[in-house]
This record gives C-alpha cells, sequence and structure tokens, in this order.
C-alpha cells in the first residue's frame, strides 16, 4: 500500500541522515515474526480466534495478526521495516515471502552493501521463504518443523561431532574449566522441502540438550532443535546467531507497550494504518536515541519516551520568540541538547558555503 511505502521510505531517510542502523554496509540481519494483539469489540472488522502462547501454554483469543519484520546490525537495535496487520486466524507464516522481499530492497536501499541474514522461527521455515531469500541474494537461518526427513538426518550425524556451545553468561566448572551446560550442536547437509517445486539444499544446524524431565534415565535422552541455514559461520557460532533472532520480541514489547497497546478503530483499514504509523513512531524514537548518546541508541523505548520524549520543558515568550526552559539540575538535558542540535542545528543554522 501507499502507507507501506510511506513507512519504507522514512526507514531509509532516517538510516541516511542518523546512525540508525551502524555498521549496515557490513552485516544486516532481517528478523520476521508475528503476534496476536487481543480485541474485545465483537463488531470490530478482521477479529477472529488465533493462537497465542501465555505462560508457556498455548491458548486461542479473539484479535489481530500483525506480521512484522526488523532490520538490525551487529551495533544497531533492531527497526521495523514493514508491518501488515492480518485477521487473527491468519497463520503465522501467511505473506512472509513477500514481506522478507520488500525488507530486503529496503535493507539495501538504507545502506546494507555487504551480507544479510534472514531469520525466523518454524512458521516461516517453507519453501516460499527459503525460495525468496535465494532470489533476493540472501542468507537465511530458519527453524525447521520435525517431521520424518528432519528425523533421519539427524539421526546420520555421528555422535563424535557434537560440540558444546558456548552462549554468552555460560558458566565455567571451577574445577574442569568445562561449560555448565549441557547443550551442544552439530549439522549435516540437508534437502528441505524435497516433495515441493522448490527443493532447498543447505546445512542442517541441530542444538540439543539434555530432556530435564527425564534425569533417570539409563541413557541419554536429548530434545533437538534444528535449523536451516546456508550462512558460512562454524557451527556453533551460526546457532549463536540464529538464536538472537529473539532480538524481534524487544520491538514487540516496545510497540505493545506504546501505540499498539490497542487498535482503536472497528474497521480493518483504520487498525491497518495505524500499525504503519505504530512503525514509524518506532523508528523515529530509534533515530532519536542515535542522536541523544550511544546508550540511548539501545535504549528500551519506554526509556526513550522518559528521558527525552516526555520532558519538564517550559516556554517562555520574552520579545515574542520561543524559549525552552529546561530544569537547572535535570540529568537528561546534556542528551536532550544533544538531541535538539542534532535535529535543528543543521536545519535552521546557516546555508553550506558552495
Amino acid at each position: 500500500s501507499q502507507l507501506a511505502a510511506v513507512l519504507r521510505a522514512h526507514l531509509v531517510n532516517l538510516a541516511r541522515r542518523t546512525q540508525l542502523l551502524a555498521g549496515i554496509e557490513e552485516q544486516a540481519y532481517i528478523d520476521i515474526d508475528s503476534l496476536l494483539r487481543p480485541v474485545y469489540g465483537r463488531a470490530k472488522q478482521g477479529a477472529s480466534f488465533g493462537h497465542t502462547k501465555i505462560a508457556g501454554r498455548q491458548v486461542l483469543r479473539r484479535g489481530l495478526s500483525p506480521l512484522a519484520a526488523t532490520i538490525s546490525t551487529p551495533v544497531a537495535a533492531p527497526v521495523v521495516a514493514g508491518i501488515r496487520l492480518r485477521a487473527g486466524k491468519a497463520g503465522s507464516g501467511r505473506g512472509a515471502d513477500s514481506m522478507v522481499t520488500e525488507a530486503v530492497k529496503t535493507a539495501r536501499e538504507g545502506g546494507a552493501t555487504g551480507k544479510i541474514l534472514v531469520r525466523g522461527d518454524s512458521a516461516f521455515g517453507t519453501g516460499a521463504v527459503a525460495t525468496a531469500c535465494l532470489k533476493a541474494g540472501v542468507q537465511f537461518s530458519l527453524v525447521l518443523t520435525k517431521n520424518r526427513a528432519v528425523t533421519r538426518a539427524i539421526a546420520t550425524i555421528p555422535q563424535d561431532t557434537w560440540q558444546p556451545v558456548h552462549y554468552s553468561g555460560a558458566v565455567l566448572d571451577p574445577d574442569t574449566g568445562e561449560l555448565i551446560s549441557d547443550a551442544e550442536v552439530a549439522e549435516v547437509m540437508f534437502t528441505a522441502f524435497a516433495s515441493t517445486k522448490h527443493p532447498v539444499t543447505a546445512r542442517l544446524i541441530v542444538r540439543r540438550v539434555r530432556d530435564r524431565a527425564k534425569l533417570e534415565e539409563l541413557f541419554p535422552v536429548w530434545r533437538y532443535h534444528p535449523f536451516l541455514t546456508n550462512s558460512e559461520e562454524p557451527t556453533a557460532a551460526a546457532d549463536i546467531t540464529h538464536r538472537r533472532h529473539a532480538i524481534i520480541e524487544t520491538v514487540f514489547a516496545d510497540l505493545i507497550d506504546g501505540p499498539l497497546a490497542h487498535l482503536p478503530s472497528g474497521r480493518f483499514a483504520a487498525n491497518s494504518a495505524w500499525a504503519i504509523c505504530a512503525a514509524m513512531t518506532h523508528n523515529l524514537l530509534r533515530a532519536a536515541g542515535t542522536l541523544a548518546s550511544p546508550q540511548h541508541a539501545v535504549a528500551r523505548g519506554a526509556t526513550l519516551r522518559r528521558q527525552i520524549v516526555n520532558d519538564p520543558v517550559r516556554i517562555a515568550r520574552p520579545q515574542r520568540r520561543r524559549v525552552l526552559h529546561l530544569p537547572t539540575h535535570w540529568p537528561w538535558a546534556d542528551y536532550w541538547m544533544a538531541l535538539w542540535h542534532g535535529v535543528f542545528v543543521t536545519a535552521t543554522g546557516p546555508p553550506a558555503t558552495a
């Protein structure tokens, strides 16, 4: 839609004028996921029952289901590249291939000249999404639903190829120097979606952990978590990179804590426009954070609103000029002034010399 195109153009221009996507020229990550926003009015268009997870349990709730794609870098917080409102009963992966294609195009317009990795959970581990990534010339890291073919592939992995993976925050045993963790990873080449028109052959990386519900077994019982990727990283590093897909949940948390706390209209089109405008405000707030300070560049949305948006500023008009008075001992004054100068000095200062 036209408003979605405005969202993409808005993000590209923010990235060109600020450090919103610092490091995007070397590595960019595109994460795609969906969520269910509950609604309670029976007359709200598009509202229907869909699956969501609350406290680790699958439940049915009436709501609307936005599909979102974010762009991030190793040093920059994620921003929304696209958001699409759908009915609550829509499958999580519906329309994901076109969303990925649009997000890749937006990332490249925003300066992504290096590697791009698309990450998604099992709802997006489909032939359509993988094929869209290959057509766009980007790498992918997609969770696969375990079926008979995947189980057979996992069974072919030799036992001596499993290696421990070092996650951030892992603890070392002071006596042995080994990790106090039973997570291990290994890989095998695998052809996914073999029964479709677009089979994909890539690396099947499997993470396994001990089943803590069965600690008195005669032999170890493992739970396996496979994902398909064509990245060039070593096995353990690829697993760590893939698990950072969860960063998209921080974007959802910021949106839910802000404009997506509710979808106010009874009309589907109006709520769709509301979701896109919410994404634009999220990106604008992120850009403001990068102008304020390095710590604000990666801060939560609530922190940014509290420290550089909801300001205790007094407006005075001496000699018919507007003057903003900040509190004398306000702890965020320096950051607010950095944002002020970053936004207005360039725009209102003298013209650049020829």
